[in-house]
């Protein structure tokens, strides 16, 4: 008996939130990144199009293993397998700044995304273990740029930033932050003093810039549209694994 879901338009529209042709240039990417496997040992029992089918429904719906399973006619164990071989090729490539770069606008925020492995997470002020990742996002297109590795939800803003590499991606480049960015070279919001009100040219910029900023809350809403951000039940780089896939699966979302 063969698997429910197979690499046809009817599934990958339904169950990736991908255009058929999206899917495609995913297929491609994994291809060229050597998906198809080393060319030793024990042949794959689907072909890399459901392989890749299969990890994007895994972001996409977060089932389990045992419930994947038999809608491929697969395995758990080999579920497994797939998630972890081909997990890392839907990696997303950072942008790297160029002069048509210099011009452009972006913006940095971290999100809390819940974890099971209590190595990663910590109970964080969502009252929940989780992860804090820090996100790049265009702010003209609301394509992510870059993703950091997760660090324990308690980290701040700022020192998750610092410690994140991500500056060196925004070299020449306006980055906008919100108040936790403060001291780390970012465009952050006026502050108010104590007993010394906002200016009225303040409190425009600060609307101004909230205006903007709230982009990036957009972009980490149809992010986790991927329930896997939702309740990642992976460990050790899992969770890094599935940022940066989400993250790609986004912005194929997005293109025309």
């Amino acid at each position: 008996m063969g698997g429910v879901l197979t690499a046809e338009r009817v599934w990958v529209e339904t169950f990736t939130g991908l255009r058929a042709d999206q899917f495609e240039r995913l297929l491609r990417a994994v291809r060229e990144r050597g998906g198809e496997g080393c060319g030793w040992g024990r042949p794959w029992r689907l072909p890399l199009a459901e392989r890749v089918l299969l990890v994007a429904v895994y972001y996409r719906t977060n089932l389990t293993m045992r419930q994947l399973a038999p809608l491929f006619s697969i395995s758990p164990a080999t579920v497994c397998r797939v998630i972890q071989r081909l997990g890392p090729l839907l990696a997303l490539e950072p942008a790297r700044t160029s002069a048509d770069t210099t011009d452009r606008l972006w913006i940095v925020d971290g999100t809390l995304i819940p974890v099971r492995d209590r190595k990663i997470g910590t109970s964080s002020r969502n009252y929940r273990f989780s992860a804090n990742v820090q996100v790049i996002v265009d702010a003209d297109t609301r394509l992510v740029v870059a993703a950091a590795r997760p660090v324990p939800g308690t980290t701040a803003d700022a020192k998750a930033w610092r410690d994140s590499g991500l500056a060196e991606h925004c070299k020449g480049v306006t980055v906008l932050g919100d108040g936790a960015y403060i001291n780390t070279g970012l465009i952050v919001p006026h502050r108010k003093r104590p007993g010394r009100p906002l200016l009225k040219g303040e409190e425009e910029d600060n609307a101004a810039h909230r205006k903007v900023r709230a982009r990036v809350e957009h972009t980490f809403s149809r992010m986790k549209n991927y329930k896997i951000l939702r309740d990642c039940r992976q460990r050790g780089d899992g969770l890094h694994h599935a940022v940066q896939a989400v993250a790609r699966m986004h912005n194929l979302a997005l293109a025309a």
